[in-house]
C-alpha cells in the first residue's frame, strides 16, 4: 500500500509501530501546510492519506487521487478534511476517537488548578523575591480548592467523561450538558448528572468545554453565554478554539463578567500575536492562562494514535472495515 503522510516526517517515523505492514508500506511525505497541487504531485497514486489533525485535505485532493481508499486523521479532529467529498466517493474518513481522552482531561484539570492557585503570578512573585507579599495577598483574597467547585462540562464524550472521572477524585460536584443525555449507568459511573445548558452556565464555578467544533457549536461561548455565568466563574477550553468568541471573552474578562479563563486551544490556529486575546489590555491578559494546545500530544497518545492509523490501513488492505469512521 502506498501511504501519503501530511505532517512532520520525524514525528511519524518516531511513533510508527514496529509491524511488518507499517514497515513495508510505501510512504511519501508532505508538510502540513502543503496545498493541493503539492499534495497531488507527491502522492496522486496513494491509496491512503494520514493527515496531521490541523492539515487540510480538500475536495481537490480527494477528487484528484483515483486510488484513494482511506483518509485517517492523526488526532481526534478532522475539521480540515472534506468529509462530504470523501463520502461521495465512498472513501471512509477515520479519526482517533478516544486516543487522547486521559491526556486532555489531565490538561483541563491542570488549567483549573493553575487558575485557582495562581501558579503563573505565584512563580513570578517568588522569582522577584516577593514570596511573602504574594502569600499574604492570597490569604486575604482567598484561595478556592478545586473540590469546592461545581464544575459544568459542555460535551460529555470520551474526554468529558475522563475529565469527570478525575474531578470526582477531587470531590467536585460535576454536571454536564449535551444534546442527548447519557444513560443513567454512564452518569453513575462518572458521577455526573445532566442539567440544562442555562442552569450549567449560571450555577457552575468552572465551565469546561468538551464539544466538537460544528456549525452549531462555533461561537457558542459568546456574549449571551458569558452573561449567564457567575462573576466568579472560570472558563476552561481544551476542546476547539472555535467554540469561543474571542471578542466576547475579552469583553467578559474586561468587565468582570467572569473571573478568568484557561485556554489550551485558541482560534484561529496557529495563534498569532494579532489575536484579540493577545492584544487585549494587560488587566485582561492577566486573567488568562494559556497552554500551547498540548493537552493531547503526550508520548502515550502518539503511540496509540499512530498504532490505530496503521491498524486501520492494514484492516482495509485485508478487506475489512476500519474503526472510527466519521463520514458514514
Amino acid at each position: 500500500m502506498k501511504v501519503l503522510i501530511i505532517g512532520d516526517r520525524a514525528r511519524y517515523e518516531q511513533y510508527m509501530p514496529d509491524t511488518t505492514f507499517a514497515r513495508g508500506a510505501e510512504k511519501v511525505y508532505v508538510d502540513r501546510g502543503a496545498g493541493p497541487e503539492e499534495i497531488l504531485a507527491a502522492g496522486r497514486d496513494a491509496e491512503c492519506i494520514m493527515a496531521d489533525a490541523m492539515s487540510r485535505v480538500p475536495r481537490a485532493v480527494i477528487e484528484g487521487m483515483p486510488r484513494l481508499r482511506l483518509i485517517h486523521s492523526e488526532g481526534v479532529g478532522y475539521n480540515g478534511i472534506d468529509i462530504e467529498a470523501a463520502r461521495e466517493r465512498g472513501i471512509p474518513v477515520c479519526n482517533n476517537k478516544g486516543c487522547n481522552d486521559a491526556a486532555v482531561a489531565e490538561q483541563a484539570v491542570l488549567l483549573m488548578l493553575g487558575i485557582l492557585r495562581t501558579v503563573v503570578t505565584g512563580d513570578a512573585a517568588v522569582r522577584a523575591g516577593e514570596q511573602i507579599v504574594m502569600k499574604e495577598r492570597r490569604m486575604v483574597e482567598g484561595i478556592t480548592e478545586l473540590g469546592e467547585c461545581r464544575v459544568g462540562l459542555i460535551g460529555f464524550g470520551d474526554i468529558g467523561r475522563a475529565t469527570a472521572h478525575l474531578l470526582h477524585a477531587f470531590g467536585c460536584e460535576v454536571v454536564y450538558n449535551t444534546r442527548h443525555r447519557a444513560d443513567p449507568e454512564v452518569e453513575d459511573t462518572y458521577h455526573a448528572r445532566w442539567v440544562p445548558r442555562e442552569e450549567l452556565l449560571s450555577t457552575c464555578d468552572i465551565v469546561s468545554l468538551h464539544a466538537p467544533a460544528t456549525a452549531e457549536t462555533t461561537g457558542m461561548m459568546g456574549d449571551e453565554a458569558f452573561a449567564l455565568m457567575k462573576k466568579t466563574a472560570v472558563l476552561i477550553n481544551t476542546a476547539r478554539g472555535e467554540l469561543v468568541d474571542n471578542g466576547a471573552l475579552v469583553r467578559a474578562l474586561e468587565t468582570g463578567r467572569i473571573a478568568a479563563a484557561g485556554l489550551d486551544t485558541v482560534a484561529p490556529e496557529p495563534v498569532t500575536a494579532e489575536n484579540p486575546l493577545l492584544t487585549a489590555p494587560e488587566a485582561v491578559k492577566a486573567k488568562i492562562l494559556f497552554s500551547p494546545h498540548l493537552g493531547g500530544i503526550t508520548t502515550a497518545t502518539f503511540y496509540r494514535c499512530h498504532g490505530a492509523m496503521w491498524r486501520a490501513a492494514e484492516v482495509l488492505e485485508g478487506g475489512g472495515v476500519p474503526a472510527n469512521i466519521v463520514n458514514r
